[in-house]
């Protein structure tokens, strides 16, 4: 039944995206955190990849999360001598989370998890029109 695929493929996209928010919420959690210690490295960024599989029960192809990778781009720099993570110059590293972008993808995963719960609603009210039309 094409229903039940839709089902599927949506639920599967539901959870991929909320894998996706999780981890940017942990990014948004962590943007102002230091190093403990001078040389130490902050928090690093997280992105999430997907891949798209072959669900073999039902014959379509799905997304799952593929990945959960560090973004490896540059920390930023706050010159902070008194903190107890400073270089001998004086300055902190911060993390490589940039608050706007992540607020900006939260956004897009949010729309995206959204569109996926309207297509299960949508699936669901048309089952349960099939149903009231048999009774």
């Amino acid at each position: 039944m094409d229903l039940d695929k839709s089902l599927n493929i949506s639920a599967a996209g539901m959870r991929s995206q909320g894998t996706r928010l999780r981890v940017i919420a942990e990014n948004i959690a962590n943007a102002g955190s230091t190093a403990q210690t001078p040389g130490g490295e902050p928090y690093r960024r997280k992105l999430v990849t997907f891949e798209n599989v072959l669900d073999h029960a039902i014959g379509v192809e799905t997304v799952r999360v593929d990945s959960i990778v560090a973004d490896r781009g540059a920390f930023g720099r706050r010159f902070e001598p008194g903190h107890p993570a400073a270089d001998e110059d004086g300055y902190v590293l911060t993390p490589n989370v940039n608050s706007l972008m992540e607020m900006s993808d939260m956004r897009e995963a949010q729309r995206s998890y959204e569109a996926n719960l309207k297509v299960i609603e949508s699936s669901r009210a048309m089952l349960q029109k099939t149903i009231d039309i048999l009774r």
